[in-house]
């Protein structure tokens, strides 16, 4: 290797095959960080979803629970379905009428 031009390729070569090999691990690295960062937060999510939907469960049961022993027999109430839509229907209006005044409170 007595030509230096020569020598200059062969040692920049090295350099960019090094420098490549050095890159693919960091890249492969961040992405299995990545990756696991990803699972870990869907199964956080999983753990929130399920905890949620059993304390909903539980405050279902539980008010089912109040709603049969004031009524009696489960089932042996008639149920209105149009008086309940009607009533949720008011619920909501008259939460849309708070929430538009609180809105209006905090724009000034």
């Amino acid at each position: 290797m007595s030509d230096p031009l020569l020598q200059a390729f062969f040692v920049g070569r090295a350099a960019a095959e090094i420098l490549t090999e050095k890159l693919e691990f960091a890249l492969t690295d961040a992405l299995s960080e990545l990756g696991k960062w990803d699972a870990e937060t869907r199964e956080q999510l999983r753990h929130f979803t399920d905890e949620v939907l059993e304390r909903a469960n539980r405050a279902a049961e539980a008010a089912g629970a109040a709603q049969t022993t004031s009524y009696g027999e489960p089932g042996s109430a008639s149920v209105d379905l149009q008086a309940t839509i009607d009533d949720l229907r008011a619920e909501i209006a008259t939460l849309r009428t708070e929430l538009q005044r609180y809105r209006s409170s905090n724009s000034l």
